[in-house]
């Protein structure tokens, strides 16, 4: 299962269906697969591409100032916002954030705002990634660095997707009587995070983060050249819809 959890993005995005064209065309010494490979290749990498897909997934969710933010019985923040682990034997090192650790610091900033009276971390672990410890671990020893006290942080039980994590919230909401969360993650993400929280029965005020595009920017000539950073960009908004697509088919 794990092996064909690594495997499964070969098939869906981009990278994969370049690769299988250029080898039906090696194979079969046909010339229009590589030619649509070399199109898709292309066409993914462009910034024009990218920014359109991101974007679309980020236009139902704006900005919310931190001071406007409604208040709630806890602020709970998304895993996916660390990178590798540390060296073993490294103590005391800077955790490794990635690029959405902006929900990291939304969270500890709310809490800071006395926006909620508890900061809760999911204990998400990725199961074909050797962790550790859970994501939301380490995310506590950030935020009590920061300054909020052990007892007001939380973790919940172990998860591996955002469906787990919205029945892990939603658990946890019964199990102490809360009535609304305020959900913290990226805004590209939000979207079906919102669907998943929705349907788990949680109510919650959305504060997005992590914000990737922006949508006053004009477009410039290196919006059309091929990037690295914009396949990157393409992959993960596919991969966005990919989820909201299977989880509004299988799990209705």
């Amino acid at each position: 299962m794990l092996f064909l959890n690594k495997l499964l993005p070969m098939f869906v995005l981009p990278l994969g269906w370049v690769f299988i064209f250029l080898v039906v065309g090696l194979f079969r010494r046909k010339r229009w697969p590589v030619i649509v490979a070399t199109v898709l290749l292309y066409v993914c990498s462009t910034g024009i591409v990218s920014g359109s897909l991101i974007r679309a997934l980020e236009s139902g969710y704006p900005p919310v100032s931190l001071d406007r933010a409604e208040k709630a019985d806890a602020i709970v923040v998304l895993s996916g916002m660390f990178g590798a682990a540390s060296p073993p034997g490294c103590q005391g090192c800077l955790p490794n954030l990635n690029e959405s650790n902006e929900r990291l610091e939304g969270g500890i900033q709310l809490w800071q705002r006395h926006k909620a009276a508890y900061l809760v971390f999911t204990g998400g672990r990725i199961p074909w990634e050797a962790q550790a410890e859970v994501e939301g671990a380490s995310a506590k020893r950030v935020a009590e660095a920061r300054g909020v006290p052990a007892d007001k942080i939380l973790i919940t039980t172990e998860v591996g997707n955002t469906e787990d994590e919205s029945r892990a919230a939603a658990a946890m909401m019964r199990e102490r009587g809360w009535s609304k969360i305020i959900l913290v993650t990226s805004s590209w993400h939000m979207r079906r995070a919102g669907r998943l929280f929705h349907k788990a029965g949680v109510d919650f005020v959305p504060f997005p983060v992590d914000f990737q595009t922006d949508a006053h920017s004009s477009l410039t000539l290196l919006d059309f050249l091929p990037a690295a950073r914009a396949l990157d960009k393409t992959e993960q908004a596919l991969r966005e819809l990919y989820g909201i697509a299977f989880y509004a088919v299988a799990r209705r």
